[in-house]
């Protein structure tokens, strides 16, 4: 399998506990990925979730095999639910190529940060952008590119 083929839904955090168990840090919010029984891939090896609780809001996994702390936790691309209508995965918006409505371009999307209130597109251009309709009139995946609206990222 590719890296392609790989979706992160996690990174292996500090141990917790003395059986081998370990916080998932930067973790899905797709709560069946970290479910017992369970698996992910690990160093391009399977593994299977054998433990699984929550500690302070966010999981806490044991696998059927010791991995790194810091390792990516990933699931094949093609298991993953197709987001509803409106809803997307962050690794469908990173590189879109972000445009004001008349086609200027603000910079390419680098990251998705949950905020507070919504979460917040971050580009390569230091601009920081609201996930939320009124900002963002048309997200083309095919084309590659999101278009926001006017007011959003106007030169002060």
């Amino acid at each position: 399998m590719s890296g392609h083929d790989l979706v992160v839904v996690g990174r292996v955090g500090k141990s917790h506990g003395l059986d081998g168990s370990f916080v998932v840090e930067e973790a899905s919010e797709a709560e069946e990925r970290f479910r017992i029984g369970a698996q992910l891939i690990v160093e391009n090896q399977p593994a299977q979730i054998v433990a699984a609780r929550r500690a302070r809001g966010r999981p806490v996994i044991r696998l059927d095999r010791r991995v790194p702390r810091g390792a990516a936790l990933e699931v094949p691309r093609d298991s993953l639910t197709p987001p509803g209508e409106d809803e997307y995965y962050v690794f469908q918006l990173v590189g879109l190529r972000v445009e004001r409505e008349d086609g200027s371009p603000l910079g390419t999307v680098s990251d998705v940060s949950p905020g507070l209130a919504n979460d917040v597109l971050e580009l390569d251009s230091g601009l920081f952008l609201p996930m939320v309709e009124d900002c963002i009139l048309e997200v083309d995946l095919a084309a590659g590119r999101m278009v926001i609206a006017r007011g959003f990222a106007d030169a002060s």
